[in-house]
């Protein structure tokens, strides 16, 4: 039976489900969500992500890394931790050139990966062998105790999020029901009891994710209990405000989220103001919410960009076009935005003025 078919017989059983339920089955459930059983990344996948684009963007977090490590005050004892790694190019480009240029901070490391897709765990074991990496469910699951550095590159996006809509009744709730043919449709349900918003203009979507606060709080109360720091990119908002940004995607094309279930990649937009506010309340530092062209600007990437197309002029242009579409404000400089949470009074590199 396809996931789509055993959601409509949960739903005719047991009512409609929230967004938010919704995304967790399609991408989750064991047997047929989309991490679970057919993530497909890169250009013969369902989406690219920027450590898809070039080495140079792992090649920069690296450095990133080890200079949070030089400002913690090179730790004899620390873990690195890449948080949905998917399959595990960013953090083999991170560390190529570390063991020659940053022997100190490899022989410190311990490099944790927190994946709960089996496909892809398997991508990065071969693909990260030379390293010994350990995996991990959650970030709960890494050994704490030791200042931590972490990495997250389009995590945020995955995780899910409820939607509210306001009608001329007033608000309420996106919920997935079934039409009278027994088709997946989207609906609307009154609020449940104790939810209120603020008024707005009918037709405004609002996307609460329960799940990006509650990985702030998580961030920010291990950062201020063990020290440390964390970067997460990905593309969302930088202010507060309202928008469906639901979307499916599959072979690279936007597609029906209700039609694929379980087929598709499905994701929606970072709230960066919601999870840096859980960082913060957890007892952790947030740094200002920068585009990623900034970040990337100020570790280095046109520098890196530079120098290897000064080593290979004859891959100078696909260099160009590779620095292009991580920085240009109509591919991926200004739509994706970066953060870091971090301990009390570390400056993190990237993110100073």
């Amino acid at each position: 039976m396809s996931l789509k078919a055993r959601l409509a017989r949960q739903i005719a059983a047991s009512g409609p489900i929230t967004v938010a339920e919704f995304m967790g089955v399609c991408l989750h459930d064991p047997e047929h969500g989309y991490y679970a059983t057919r993530p497909a990344l890169g250009a013969d996948g369902d989406f690219i992500t920027a450590p898809l684009v070039s080495q140079m963007f792992g090649e920069v977090l690296g450095l990133w890394a080890v200079e949070c490590w030089t400002r913690l005050g090179a730790p004899e004892r620390f873990s690195l931790i890449e948080m949905g790694p998917g399959d595990g190019t960013l953090m083999s480009d991170a560390l190529r050139a570390l063991p020659r240029i940053a022997p100190g901070f490899m022989a410190a490391a311990d490099l944790w990966l927190v994946e709960t897709s089996a496909p892809l765990r398997a991508l990065q074991a071969a693909r990260l062998a030379d390293h010994a990496p350990r995996w991990a469910g959650s970030l709960a699951e890494v050994t704490g105790g030791v200042p931590m550095i972490l990495i997250a590159n389009e995590l945020l996006d995955c995780l899910p999020a409820r939607q509210f809509v306001v009608t001329a009744r007033g608000w309420t709730e996106r919920r997935v029901g079934l039409d009278k043919d027994g088709n997946l449709v989207f609906g609307l349900a009154a609020l449940p009891a104790g939810l209120g918003f603020p008024a707005a203009p009918e037709g405004s979507v609002l996307e609460v994710s329960a799940a990006q606060g509650a990985l702030g709080a998580e961030v920010g109360a291990r950062v201020a209990a063990d020290a440390g720091c964390a970067v997460f990119v990905d593309y969302g908002r930088d202010e507060s405000g309202f928008g469906d940004t639901l979307q499916a995607l599959l072979h690279h094309r936007k597609v029906d989220a209700l039609a694929t279930a379980g087929e598709a990649d499905l994701t929606v937009h970072a709230d960066f103001p919601a999870f840096a506010w859980a960082a913060q309340g957890a007892g952790a530092q947030a740094s200002p919410i920068i585009p990623q062209s900034t970040f990337l600007a100020r570790l280095g990437i046109v520098e890196r960009a530079e120098a290897l197309a000064g080593a290979r002029p004859d891959h100078a242009p696909v260099i160009e076009r590779q620095l292009h579409r991580l920085l240009a404000p109509d591919q991926m400089g200004t739509l994706f935005k970066a953060v870091a949470i971090h301990s009390s009074g570390l400056l993190v590199p990237g993110f100073e003025d």
